[in-house]
C-alpha cells in the first residue's frame, strides 16, 4: 500500500472564504459532508477550488454511475442546447421524453406492458408511485420498512424510517403508513433466511393494518441510505407473493440501486422480482435532475388525465441526458464495470475484516458496497464517532466519502463506475489507512450483556 499523504490545509484558504459565505447565505438545515468545494470534475476524480484533487466514492450521492462530465452526456446535452430548452410537456410534448419512456419501458423487469411517467427527483417519484397505487386498488394504507430512506417531502418523510435528522421537529406526518422489519440479516437476533423475515408482513396484517386496506408494499432491494443491506435470497419473491395474493401492489424504489449501480440495470433483477411498479432517479440523469415511475400499463393508466406531471417534469435537457446515460451503460460495459468493482472492494474488505474488529460486515451488490463499523464483534455496538472519523480521515488524504446507516456507522461506495482500477485502489487505500488509524488490532471476541441489543433485538416481533 502507497504512503498517503496529508493534502495540505483542508479546507484549504479558498473553501474557507467560501465556507464563510455559505454560513452567511445558507442556512443550517442543507448540511455538507465535507468541508470542501469543488470546482471542476471529470470520471472519479473532483478538483476543489484550491487545486487539491480526490477520488471520488460519493458520485453526487449515486448519481453518477456514467462518471462526471460523461462524454456521451456532455455531447447530448450541447446537441440539445441548439434545438430547446423549456417546453413543459404538459403543453407542447416533445419526442424526448417520449424516447426516455420507451427505453424505461424496455429496459425495466417484467415480461408485461409497460408505460412511464418522468418527473424531477427521487422523491417526486416515490410520490407518483404512491398516488398510481391508490389510484389503480381504490386502497389508502402503505406498508413500508424499518431503516428505509424514501425522502424528505411530507408524503416521503412519513415514508422514511431515520428519525434524525429526516423526521424529528416536522410532525405530524401523512397517515395510513405502517412499518415492519427489513431483512436485515448482521442485526437480526434470530433466523436470517428468507422466511424468517417475511413473516412481518403476514404479522402487520394481524396486528396493524387489514390487507383489503393496502394499496402497496414499497421496498428498496437494497437499502441505501439504511446502510447498503442486502435482504437473503428469496425474501423479495415470498414478498412479492404475498402481495398478489392480497391485491397489493409491490413497488421497488431503485432510486439509489438503480441504473447499473448493482451490476444490472435494477437491483430488483437479482431478486428474480418483477415489481408492479419502480420508482428511479439519480444516475438516471447523469448529474442532470429527471426521475421515473415505471410500471404495469393498466396500473399506469389508473390516474386520470392531468392528475399526474408537473411544470419542469422531463426537462429536454434532462431527456437528452438519460438517453444518453442508458447509450453510456449499454456501450461502456458499465454492468460489468460494476460486478468488476464490487468483487475489488470485497477483496480488499474481508481482509480489513479479519485484520480490525472495527469491521464487522462486508455486504453489497456489485458496485453498491459497504462496510458496517462496530466496537465490539460480539455486541456490534455501532461505531459512530469512529465511522466519522475514518470519513474526515479520508477527505484530508484525498477521497470524498460519504456515511450511512440508522445508526450512523456503514461507510458506503458510490464510485462512479467509470472509475479506473488505479483510481480506485488509491481510494481503498485511503480506507485502509484510515482504519488503521482509528480500529485496534483484531483481539478474540467478547460476550456481554450488551450484545442482544446491538446484535438484533427485534427477534419478539
Amino acid at each position: 500500500m502507497k504512503t498517503i499523504q496529508l493534502r495540505t490545509e483542508i479546507p484549504g484558504p479558498n473553501s474557507r472564504a467560501l465556507l464563510a459565505r455559505r454560513e452567511a447565505a445558507i442556512p443550517r438545515g442543507p448540511s455538507n459532508a465535507t468541508p470542501v468545494f469543488a470546482a471542476r470534475a471529470e470520471g472519479a476524480v473532483i478538483e476543489d477550488v484550491d487545486g487539491n484533487r480526490y477520488i471520488d466514492f460519493a458520485g453526487g450521492i449515486g448519481c453518477l454511475n456514467a462518471g462526471h462530465r460523461s462524454p456521451r452526456v456532455v455531447s447530448a446535452l450541447r446537441e440539445q442546447l441548439e434545438k430547446h430548452l423549456h417546453l413543459c410537456f404538459a403543453v407542447t410534448p416533445y419526442e424526448g421524453y417520449v424516447a426516455v419512456a420507451e427505453k424505461l419501458n424496455a429496459l425495466a423487469p417484467g415480461n408485461f406492458a409497460k408505460k412511464t411517467i418522468l418527473v424531477n427527483s427521487g422523491a417526486e417519484a416515490i410520490e407518483n408511485s404512491i398516488k398510481i397505487a391508490r389510484a389503480y386498488t381504490k386502497r389508502p394504507a402503505v406498508i413500508c420498512f424499518e431503516d428505509a430512506f424514501h425522502g424528505r417531502t411530507l408524503l416521503t418523510m412519513s415514508l422514511t424510517s431515520k428519525t434524525r435528522p429526516y423526521k424529528a421537529g416536522f410532525q405530524p406526518f401523512a397517515s395510513d403508513i405502517y412499518r415492519i422489519p427489513y431483512a436485515y440479516p448482521y442485526r437480526h437476533a434470530a433466523g436470517t433466511s428468507a422466511e424468517d423475515f417475511a413473516h412481518h408482513l403476514e404479522d402487520a396484517f394481524k396486528r396493524s393494518v387489514a390487507p383489503e386496506s393496502v394499496a402497496a408494499v414499497l421496498a428498496e432491494p437494497v437499502l441505501g441510505e439504511g446502510g447498503f443491506v442486502v435482504p437473503p435470497p428469496g425474501y423479495f419473491k415470498l414478498l412479492q407473493k404475498i402481495c398478489r395474493e392480497h391485491g397489493i401492489l409491490f413497488i421497488a424504489d431503485e432510486v439509489q440501486s438503480g441504473f447499473g449501480r448493482t451490476g444490472k440495470w435494477f437491483a430488483s433483477e437479482h431478486f428474480g422480482i418483477e415489481p408492479d411498479l419502480i420508482a428511479m432517479a439519480k444516475s438516471l440523469g447523469g448529474g442532470m435532475p429527471i426521475a421515473a415511475v415505471t410500471g404495469r400499463a393498466e396500473i399506469m393508466d389508473a390516474p386520470g388525465p392531468g392528475a399526474l406531471g408537473g411544470t419542469f417534469c422531463a426537462h429536454p435537457l434532462s431527456c437528452a441526458a438519460a438517453l444518453a446515460v442508458i447509450e453510456a451503460i449499454e456501450k461502456d460495459g458499465l454492468l460489468a464495470r460494476s460486478a468488476v468493482i464490487g468483487g475489488r472492494f470485497e477483496k480488499r474488505a474481508f481482509m480489513w475484516q479479519k485484520k480490525w474488529d472495527l469491521v464487522g460486515d462486508v455486504r453489497g451488490l456489485g458496485g453498491m458496497c459497504a462496510i458496517e463499523l462496530v466496537r465490539n464483534a460480539a455486541t456490534r455496538e455501532p461505531a459512530d464517532t469512529e465511522t466519522k472519523q475514518i470519513a474526515r480521515y479520508c477527505y484530508e488524504h484525498g477521497l470524498i466519502t460519504i456515511t450511512a446507516g440508522t445508526f450512523n456507522n456503514v461507510i458506503r461506495i458510490l464510485v462512479p463506475l467509470v472509475v479506473t482500477d488505479e483510481q480506485f485502489d488509491e481510494g481503498l487505500d485511503v480506507i485502509e489507512a484510515a482504519l488503521a488509524a482509528v480500529a485496534e488490532p483484531k483481539h478474540a471476541a467478547l460476550s456481554g450483556p450488551g450484545a442482544d441489543r446491538w446484535a438484533g433485538g427485534r427477534s419478539g416481533r
